[in-house]
This record gives C-alpha cells, structure tokens and sequence, in this order.
C-alpha cells in the first residue's frame, strides 16, 4: 500500500471536506490523519491528509481525479508520495553545531531528507561534510563578488534539483531576488534575541543584561532580514548563576532542536504560508516515529 500526503489551501467555504473525503472513498484510500484550519481573518482554509492507497491507484491517477475538485473549489492543492524524500540544500558559515546535529540526525535515519550538497563560504567544515560522503561546494562570498557568488548558488541549486535549503547558521544575507525565486523553500535559524541584542555576541550582551530565558526561532527566509514567517520557537530558563558560556551552549542546543523540527515541519508538509505567517499542523500521535520527533 502506498502513503500520500495531500495539502489544501482554498477559501473557506462548505463542502471542502466532505468533497475530500468522498472522492478519496471513492478511489479505494483510507484517510490515516487529517488536520484542517479555517481562518477567519484571511477567509483562507488550510488542509492536510495523509492516506494510503488500498486498492492500488497511483499517484498520477490519484491526481488526475483530483482535477474537479480542484477547479471547483479554487484550490491550491498538491499529492505528495510518502516515499520520496526531498531534496535539500545546507549552507554554513563558521559555527557548525546545526550542521552537526543535522548530519546526526540524517546519519541515524531521524531526518528523512536526501541531501544534495553543503555550501559554505568557508573551508571550516569540508572534512566534516566530505566524510558523510555528501559534495561539500566552497562559494567564497565578499563585498565585490556577492552577484557572482549567488549566481553560483542558483546554478548549484539547479543542477542538484534542490527543492529546500536549510540555512544552518550561513552568516550571508541571500539577495531579495534569491529570496522570491526560492519563497518557502528557504529556512533560516537565529537566536530569539533579534533585535534587543545586534551585532557581535549576542549571547555576551544577553549575559551583561541578566536575560533569563534563552531562545531560538526558525522561520522563512523573506527579503526583510530575519522577519520571516515563525516555523517554530522554543526557550529555555537559565539562572544568575550561569557563566556567559553556558549561555552559548545552551542557546547552541536550543537553536539545533528548533532547525530540526522546522525541517521536519517542512519535509512532512505540515506547514502553510498565510501571509506573513504560518499555519503549522502537529504531527498526529500515530503518525511515523521520523514525523514525531522532537
């Protein structure tokens, strides 16, 4: 039996569901998980379902079908084959603890992704990339070359059929135009201090200031600089009696656990722009143990 994975957004308006459901019905699947959300603000609906073909109809048949309800009800709507992962590109700079934890996770089978590539605009982490056996790609980046260094990215993109990149602690900003071309398909992680504390060490400036929650945001990557559309936050309480280095490692394992739900978020398709927003379905208790992780 085969395992999709339909999304839905339409205007809200009856009829949306039960159309779903019956055409599924009708073409022998059996709905496993099913998250939906109206909006009343936007008059938008959002829809997932995951279902499995019990009587054999493909994927193409599947989306054939589909072609009356999607023009009945101006739907924006794509089938996804549970057994294909997506394609995804990592970029990094000098701090590599989100790219360690995400070859981690790859490594064990607890990122379900095919990584196509790292790029960095530095040599720190070749080996570390090399030997995952994973094409490591060096794009030097300065003040006179950023044209030409982004057009080498949009090439590697191209060529490796990327269909996500992951910026993981990449310390370059990518140009509004890299932005709109790849709109919902970049994913950037930073510290929740933005922007009480700019520039160099944000984790010092927090430490002088005595913050007590330490914090990590994954989000969109948009041409307004780390404003985004939310993925996902998570905090953690410190004391008056932590070191300022301890803020930095724990900010480092908080922004690791954030990055890698984001993309889990991402890859199982639980997740929809809403304008400057996002709508972000939970995984589902029975669902695979990859789409629960935390």
């Amino acid at each position: 039996m085969k395992n999709y994975t339909l999304t839905v957004t339409c205007k809200s308006t009856r009829g949306v569901v039960a159309a779903i459901s019956t055409y599924l019905a009708e073409k022998g699947c059996n709905i496993i998980d099913s998250s939906q959300f109206d909006d009343l603000d936007s008059g938008k609906f959002f829809m997932r379902v995951s279902f499995i073909s019990e009587e054999g109809a493909t994927l193409a048949e599947i989306k054939e079908g589909f072609k009356p309800i999607y023009e009945r009800f101006g739907m924006d709507a794509e089938v996804h084959d549970g057994s294909e992962r997506l394609k995804v590109l990592l970029m990094v700079s000098r701090f590599g603890h989100c790219l360690n934890d995400l070859l981690y996770r790859w490594k064990i089978g607890a990122l379900p992704i095919d990584i196509v590539g790292v790029v960095s605009n530095h040599f720190d982490y070749q080996k570390v990339v090399v030997n995952h056996d994973i094409p490591f790609h060096h794009i030097k980046v300065t003040k006179d070359n950023k044209p030409q260094a982004e057009a080498q990215l949009l090439d590697l993109v191209e060529q490796t059929g990327t269909e996500l990149i992951v910026l993981a602690r990449y310390m370059q900003v990518l140009s509004d135009a890299m932005c709109k071309k790849m709109s919902g398909k970049i994913i950037n992680i930073h510290h929740s201090f933005l922007p009480s504390f700019k520039g160099a060490n944000p984790y010092k400036q927090a430490y002088e200031r005595g913050v007590k929650l330490i914090g990590a945001t994954a989000h969109y990557v948009t041409g307004d600089l780390d404003e985004g559309p939310i993925i996902e936050q998570d905090t953690v309480r410190i004391t008056h009696a932590q070191s300022a280095e301890d803020y930095v490692s724990i900010g480092r394992d908080v922004e690791s656990q954030v990055l890698a739900r984001a993309i889990h978020a991402h890859i199982h398709f639980r997740t929809f722009l809403d304008a400057n927003r996002t709508v972000v379905f939970p995984a589902s208790p029975g669902s695979h143990a990859s789409e629960r992780m935390g």
